[in-house]
């Protein structure tokens, strides 16, 4: 499990997401935004999987170093990535945080203004005790993401959750009738859940077993209308990642 960690606001850190989707996509990876409060989750597909998570910053700072650490317990290997400064002289250059890198087991990444990536510490196979259930939480979420509907470093928005993606899907079906959870299963397993929960106050029980859209489900409708999933893309979802709750 890898943790990218990029760090400046006056450019959006969600710039550095593309650059380092690509690389990590050379290396074998499948990479996803916003997993489970990560700005970036990428898998490889292998067993045991290995595991990498990004959060997206402008400059090497401690709050930077601080969020690694806390994350050590939940990943294989910490990479921090962030944007290269003007002229070389930015602190990601500087010989002690390189050290310091090397000294914690991070790696370390530099991404340009035109989005080349450069190793400039490698990470130490250093190993601390496991958070299996954090971990769990985390590649399920991946997998039960359709497709990469989160761009990596995004703030002040609601994020496409599997949760919502499903939320979505069961909100679209009953636009057009009321239906029963069992109806709904199909392309949206956790249809039952979804519906007598209401998160977010889409839905209403007609009677014992029936639901139907409120207004403000209508309203999201509109809102995430491009992020609504297709018909029978929960297939692809592992079924094992169906399990876990949302």
């Amino acid at each position: 499990m890898l943790f990218l960690i990029c760090s400046k606001r006056y450019v959006l850190e969600s710039s550095l997401y593309p650059p380092v989707k690509r690389f990590l996509e050379k290396l074998g990876f499948e990479v996803k935004g916003e997993i489970c409060g990560c700005d970036l989750v990428a898998l490889d597909g292998k067993e045991p999987t290995a595991v990498v998570i990004g959060e997206l910053k402008l400059s090497f700072t401690l709050d930077l170093v601080l969020q690694a650490v806390d994350r050590f317990a939940a990943c294989d290997e910490i990479w921090l990535a962030v944007r290269a400064s003007r002229r070389g002289r930015g602190r990601e250059h500087d010989p002690r945080v390189r050290k310091l890198c090397r000294l914690l087991g991070l790696g370390l990444l530099s991404v340009s203004a035109r989005g080349k990536v450069e190793v400039l510490v490698e990470p130490a196979p250093w190993r601390p005790r496991r958070d299996a259930k954090r971990r769990s939480r985390i590649v399920a979420e991946h997998r039960r993401r359709l497709g990469d509907p989160a761009i990596g470093g995004s703030t002040r928005q609601p994020i496409m959750t599997a949760y919502r993606q499903q939320a979505l899907t069961c909100a679209s079906a009953l636009s057009h009738t009321p239906a029963r959870p069992r109806d709904l299963r199909g392309d949206a397993p956790d249809a039952a859940k979804i519906l007598q929960r209401n998160v977010y106050g889409w839905f209403v029980r007609i009677e014992r077993g029936l639901y139907g859209l409120t207004d403000a489900g209508t309203a999201a409708l509109v809102r995430w209308k491009a992020h609504l999933p297709a018909p029978g893309d929960t297939e692809r979802i592992a079924p094992e990642a169906l399990e876990v709750a949302s």
